[in-house]
Order: structure tokens, then C-alpha cells, then sequence
């Protein structure tokens, strides 16, 4: 039997793609944070929709399409005068631009690109009598996605370890050097009124190993927060690679 377990940071285009299709929505702009999550919804409706109607339905939409719990607070809108139909009459209307033969760059082949960062897609669990419990994270950097699966005991602690060591198997097809990185544990930690995942990584650094540490709000399961707090950790070190 599997019981697959879907990540609450989705690829922001989809999320985007289906806000887009809301009443009223002009355009759609969803800010991540360093870590993945979402951190502010800018939406740009026309003006027969209310703001707070609107609002609303961006809650909806991300709640039941995509699993994704966004606070209203986090989610801002602008109000146009602008017609649906007025866009697209304007675009269809502009003249094309002369199109001249592009000029061919050939960037060095050994400085490839570092500008984008590693980003959570999914987290998968399923469970076996044979092999006890499965737990698949897939990340994600520009366009390509990778992934990383453990297997181990069942138990609420063992997947969150188990997610944890999937995402760093995951990180080392993307980041040289961090095939060296090793789950110390996770541990739930509760603070203000809240509970928190806190991931423990040793990384080896010349003679010594250096500890890296970090958190992530539980809000849909430990298991998503667990690769979250990965994430906090490591994006601050691979970046510097």
C-alpha cells in the first residue's frame, strides 16, 4: 500500500497558471522565500471583484488545487480598470518588431550558471510490509527536478529523518561537494505557540566536520518540514560553492 503525501510548495508557475484563472484576475505574482515556501501573493484583478472576495478565492484555490496553506495576510491585491479584452485587443494591435539575425553568445563552458537556488517540490511516502517505509523528496533548481529516496523503520521520527537524508541525497546530483553532508537528527521543537523542525547537517571541512542547523514551521506534516529545514540549512553553503 502507498500513501503518497504531497508537498505544500508546488512549482510556483502551476500556482500561478491556476490563480490566473480566478474571476477577475489580470495577473498573478507569487514571491517565494529563500527556503521555497510562499512568501507574499501580489494579484492584480479588474474591478468588478472585490478585493476581499478575491482574497478569499486565492485562498480556496491554493487550498484545495494545490494543498498550499497561505495566510490572507500574505496575499496583497491591486485593483485595475483595466478590460481582459482590452489587454489581449492592444497585444493582438502591436506592430511586430523588425526581427534581425541575434547575435550568437557562447558562454565559457566550464562557468555554469549559479543564479538559481535549490527549491522543495515533493515529498512521497509509501509504505511496505518488506521494506517498512519508503520516502521519496524531489527538488527542484531552474527546470530540472531530482530526487532522492531512503528506506526504514516506520515511525513519525524515522520519516522525518528519513525525508531528511532523501533531500541530501537529492542536493549531492545537484551541488558538488555535498555528498559529504550527514543527518545528525531531527528534533520537534516547540516555541511560541508553535512547532518547529529543527535539522542538525555535519559537513566536512578540511580536518574538522562543521555543524549546519535549520528550521521550518510544521503547518502540513513533519515530513515536508523536515526537507524545508534542509533547505534553511544547506542553501546558505551550496550557494557559497
Amino acid at each position: 500500500m502507498s500513501s503518497p503525501i504531497a508537498g505544500s510548495v508546488l512549482p510556483l508557475a502551476e500556482a500561478e497558471r491556476q490563480l490566473r484563472t480566478l474571476p477577475g484576475v489580470l495577473d498573478v505574482r507569487i514571491v517565494p522565500s529563500d527556503t521555497g515556501a510562499v512568501s507574499e501573493v501580489h494579484v492584480v484583478t479588474t474591478m468588478e471583484v472585490n478585493p476581499k472576495a478575491t482574497v478569499r478565492n486565492v485562498e480556496t484555490m491554493l487550498k484545495a488545487s494545490l494543498k498550499m496553506s497561505v495566510d490572507h495576510r500574505k496575499i496583497s491585491v491591486a485593483t485595475s480598470n483595466e478590460n481582459p479584452r482590452d489587454r489581449e485587443e492592444s497585444q493582438r494591435n502591436v506592430p511586430a518588431a523588425p526581427v534581425s539575425a541575434p547575435a550568437v553568445v557562447t558562454p565559457p563552458a566550464s562557468a555554469p550558471s549559479k543564479s538559481a537556488r535549490l527549491y522543495f517540490e515533493d515529498v512521497e511516502i509509501q509504505r511496505s510490509r518488506a521494506k517498512g517505509v519508503t520516502v521519496r523528496v524531489t527538488l527542484r533548481k531552474g527546470d530540472q527536478s531530482f530526487a532522492g529516496e531512503c528506506e526504514g523503520h516506520e515511525s513519525a521520527r524515522s520519516r522525518a529523518e528519513l525525508a531528511a537524508k532523501g533531500a541530501l541525497l537529492a542536493i549531492a546530483q545537484i551541488e558538488r561537494g555535498a555528498s559529504s553532508f550527514v543527518v545528525e537528527g531531527c528534533k520537534v521543537i516547540e516555541a511560541f505557540d508553535r512547532e518547529f523542525m529543527f535539522v542538525g547537517i555535519s559537513v566536512r571541512v578540511g580536518r574538522e566536520n562543521a555543524l549546519l542547523t535549520g528550521s521550518c514551521e510544521i503547518k502540513d506534516n513533519p515530513e515536508t518540514a523536515s526537507v524545508l529545514a534542509v533547505l534553511d540549512a544547506t542553501n546558505r553553503w551550496v550557494s557559497r560553492a
